[in-house]
């Protein structure tokens, strides 16, 4: 797990070295223990390294295959590496390293772009061919690390987060209006390939581009998910399609123990995290580290799931760190976490996974998290409708819509607003082959796009804020695949994720595997008012957001007079998604 970036010039310049170095920098907290850079005239790479797999320099990056003409930056992990190493070993390649990193070289040298398809774990990397100049940006299946990119007919830089670009002098920083409408208005999320800034672009999952020395690029799709039955699904018995999720699950939890250092759970303390735990613990894992982070009450809400983790700590004899953050030492971290956004995210829970990241850091350097069960097992409460939906695409906007074209019109400037993008994306998404119900049509919307840009982002963002790195075991691309042709019914019974506790059963105590449903909470973002509000106001009101002219001073005006009166179907604040947005642009002064 680490941070990259580069730059390829396609104008005759040499790369400007010093550019990637200020990149870099700015993606100093994603890899603590090492740096690197490798210019060659028109090519520059650089990297910043979490040591995870193969601790010594042998796989420092960037890397270079001298024989093979070959040159790495990478992000993430490869799980299988080590069956790939014995493939490409027995095809007669030699290795200088133990790690996944060069594999991912010989599996390329061998393979060409269909090495992609051959390899189970979360990655973004670029890869330049020293022969023909050629340079390969590839992404995961599922988007689990990210990679942005800034492309012209003069250069193409690409990095591990959209705001170390913006150290970049020669890129259009202003805001793209297709990318804020779906930010209003899709509950935040921002499909690829748009960001909130015009210049700079972000690679979509599953995706593999080739970027020719004339600056020619081409974008292949290497996988798509299909809800569509393979062969004899049909013939398959409800305790059969559990025995095969258990399975895969199992093994998925197994894959990403894959390390040279501890792995640790973060652990909520919800099914997900606890059925987590609980293979691990079913595996021989002993003397587990689990973490678990609180914060005060608000509004007699309370503020930790204590008491559920408890008893899965309790229960499986784990090392159980229990953090409680005061409402102070969270209005204090706000700045911070606001700048560790790649992209603004209006979930209060930003801040509970950063400031538990800064303290599960002191402890290990990888963590498993529960991250992705309610997308891929139908765990959210707008699915069971839609299975009796004569209109699914309205009824799922209803609920996951933040905004009719009406209060948009209300919310933001004139200038601000055009067509309903975010509908005509719902619908176009809804209209594509492999997925034929109501149901799965949302799941697979759900599951690769709102995943992708919402929670994934979120816990990689605010976890690699600390050099720490989470492995997601349920976005298994094996796993999501299966889930995708298991019965929508048997996913959503039970109130959602029926099948999913089915399979929990025995396994992790039947006390919070029917507990209500919970969220991270963090009440005093939930109910902006006191220190909150003030700097709220503060933000939407002082003479850089009149001057940026985004929203309508009445809409504003209304907001900030009683913020807990103007909440989004998904129970979202409205207020704080505006405020949040303006100060994630003052933080980074655009």
């Amino acid at each position: 797990m680490c941070g990259i970036c580069g730059e390829i010039r396609f104008d005759g310049r040499a790369a400007s070295v010093s550019d990637v170095q200020a990149v870099a920098q700015r993606l100093s907290p994603r890899g603590p223990d090492g740096a690197g850079v490798f210019a060659r005239d028109r090519v520059a790479f650089a990297h910043r390294r979490l040591k995870i797999i193969d601790l010594s320099e042998s796989s420092a990056q960037p890397m270079t295959d001298s024989e093979l003409g070959l040159t790495l930056v990478f992000n993430g992990c490869i799980y299988n590496y080590a069956e790939l190493r014995q493939e490409l070993i027995a095809k007669g390649y030699r290795f200088f390293s133990k790690g996944d990193s060069e594999v991912i070289l010989k599996a390329y040298h061998a393979w060409g772009t269909a090495c992609v398809k051959r390899f189970q774990g979360m990655f973004a990397f670029a890869l330049w061919e020293q022969h023909s100049g050629r340079v390969v940006l590839a992404r995961d299946r599922l988007g689990i690390k990210p990679l942005y990119i800034c492309h012209d007919d003069k250069s193409l830089h690409f990095s591990s987060s959209l705001t170390s670009l913006l150290t970049l002098t020669d890129i259009d920083k202003s805001i793209n209006p297709t990318a804020l409408h779906h930010y209003m208005s899709f509950h935040a999320v921002v499909p690829p390939p748009h960001t909130l800034i015009n210049g700079i672009q972000k690679l979509p999952p599953a995706t593999v581009s080739v970027i020719e020395a004339n600056g020619s690029r081409s974008d292949e799709t290497y996988w798509e998910l299909s809800f569509n039955p393979q062969p004899g699904d049909e013939a398959k018995s409800e305790a059969v399609w559990q025995e095969e999720i258990l399975a895969a699950l199992r093994l998925a939890v197994k894959r990403r123990l894959v390390a040279d250092v501890p792995v640790g759970v973060l652990l909520s303390g919800g099914l997900d995290s606890s059925l987590i735990v609980a293979l691990l613990a079913e595996a021989g894992q002993s003397g587990l580290n689990t973490f678990s982070v609180g914060f005060e009450s608000v509004n007699n809400e309370e503020g930790d799931e204590f008491r559920y983790s408890d008893q899965i700590a309790d229960h499986f004899s784990t090392k159980h760190h229990k953090i409680t953050i005061p409402t102070s030492e969270m209005l204090d971290a706000l700045d911070d976490v606001i700048g560790s956004m790649s992209e603004p995210m209006v979930s209060h829970d930003n801040v509970g996974f950063y400031l538990l990241s800064r303290e599960v850091t002191k402890q290990v350097k990888v963590v498993q998290s529960g991250q992705g069960a309610d997308e891929v097992f139908a765990g959210y409460h707008w699915y069971p409708p839609l299975s009796k939906s004569s209109n699914p695409v309205a009824d799922y906007a209803r609920v996951f819509m933040d905004r009719s074209p009406e209060e948009m019109a209300n919310t933001l400037q004139a200038k601000w607003l055009s067509q309903d993008f975010s509908r005509a994306f719902i619908e176009a998404h809804f209209a594509r082959s492999g997925a034929d119900d109501a149901v799965n049509k949302a799941l697979r919307l759900d599951t690769t796009v709102m995943l992708v840009d919402d929670p994934v982002k979120r816990v990689d963002n605010m976890t690699m804020a600390w050099g720490l790195e989470a492995r997601v075991p349920f976005l298994d691309h094996e796993l999501v695949e299966l889930a995708a042709r298991t019965p929508a019914k048997l996913k959503m019974a039970q109130e959602g994720k029926g099948i999913l506790k089915d399979v929990a059963r025995g396994l992790v105590p039947d006390s919070v595997i029917d507990r209500p449903k919970g969220y991270f909470p963090v009440p005093a973002l939930k109910y902006i008012k006191g220190t909150v509000l003030e700097r709220v106001r503060e933000a939407l009101s002082g003479p850089t957001a009149r001057k940026r002219n985004l929203f309508n001073p009445t809409m504003v005006e209304t907001l900030l007079s009683d913020p807990t009166s103007h909440i989004t179907p998904l129970r979202g604040s409205k207020l704080w998604q505006i405020a949040l947005l303006e100060l994630w642009l003052q933080k980074h002064n655009l």
